[in-house]
């Protein structure tokens, strides 16, 4: 959730239909509802006065959104110590949720390189606590078919759509293989309970100075490293390697993990592929079938993330080639 905040209209039906449900509770909203953020599903959300303190509206419109994933992981974070955003009022049938307001302080605003030291640490230890105190019991399962489904993404938007240009024979071989490497890898770790999106632009240092979680509706039980990857291989700030690298080994240590350190380099650095290949997919998908040109932009730096990591790696090395063609770069 990162765009600006703005009014919004006064004829937007689902509003007036949120409005119903709050007065309805004996919530009222004298100064209207302001849009505060989107992202890339249909859920809105608007910042409001109820009763003399801000709040957050979620609206989340039936069939295309389910609110009660979102009140299940919320109550599993909070029940852990989590500083997920309070849940007050839902109507789960229509698709509203009365929340928390956690602030407009992004850690996306936040971290750069002279202030990452500081900031880090305690990211770190809200990781901690996911992977070793969430209960994930219940949740769906990262497994092999969504692992390779998310991958899949890349060929199926990215590659047909923005460079269809590309001869699939090839790569339609290498492809198999690699994803087969892939999620070898992320199987055979420790599995845990995984925000799935867990980044800057969905972390903001509340006015209590704790770390507020949002955007955690989709989370699976999965591989350990999987929102650490998604952390510190962001979608605003690069990091050099030797830093990527300190924060591996930082992390290894606080969870105590009977993993060698370059064996575990190589669990972050394989998960770390799985995910921004399935994010260059998702943002090609977003600007071909939902029209949302924003995220293309952010393509070129996941992409190097990838080919970064792959050149790391020589069993990669005829993926990698493919991959640098011209017909194949972004």
């Amino acid at each position: 959730m990162d765009n600006p905040e703005t009014m919004t209209p006064a004829n937007d039906r689902r509003l007036e239909q949120a409005r119903d449900w709050l007065h309805g509770l004996g919530v009222k909203v004298p100064n209207g509802f302001h849009a505060v953020a989107g992202d890339a599903s249909f859920r809105r959300y608007f910042r409001l006065q109820a009763d003399g303190m801000s709040r957050i509206l979620m609206d989340a419109p039936p069939p295309g959104e389910d609110v009660r994933p979102f009140i299940d992981i919320d109550q599993r974070l909070r029940s852990s110590g989590l500083h997920a955003p309070d849940v007050f009022h839902a109507d789960v049938e229509n698709g509203f949720v009365l929340l928390e307001d956690l602030g407009d302080e992004l850690y996306r605003d936040l971290l750069e390189p002279i202030s990452a030291t500081s900031h880090f640490p305690k990211l770190f230890g809200v990781l901690e606590s996911m992977a070793t105190e969430v209960d994930a019991r219940g949740l769906a399962k990262f497994d092999d078919a969504a692992l390779r489904a998310e991958m899949n993404l890349f060929p199926d938007w990215y590659l047909d759509h923005h460079r269809s240009q590309l001869p699939r024979a090839r790569f339609d071989l290498v492809w198999e293989e690699f994803c087969g490497h892939i999620i070898a890898s992320a199987q055979e770790q420790p599995q845990c309970f995984v925000h799935r999106d867990f980044h800057s632009c969905n972390l903001l240092k509340t006015p209590g100075n704790t770390v507020g979680i949002i955007d955690f509706q989709d989370a699976v039980s999965g591989p350990l490293s999987y929102d650490f990857i998604s952390l510190i291989w962001d979608r605003y700030i690069s990091w050099p390697r030797e830093q990527i690298e300190e924060w591996m080994e930082s992390f290894r240590q606080m969870l105590d993990l009977d993993i060698r350190p370059l064996h575990w380099q190589r669990y972050c650095d394989l998960m770390g592929l799985q995910r921004n290949i399935k994010v260059v997919g998702i943002f090609a998908r977003l600007y071909y079938r939902d029209s949302k040109s924003g995220y293309i932009e952010m393509i070129p730096r996941f992409y190097d993330y990838v080919t970064t990591t792959l050149r790391r790696y020589p069993e990669f090395s005829e993926l990698l080639d493919i991959l640098e063609k011209t017909e194949c770069a972004p």
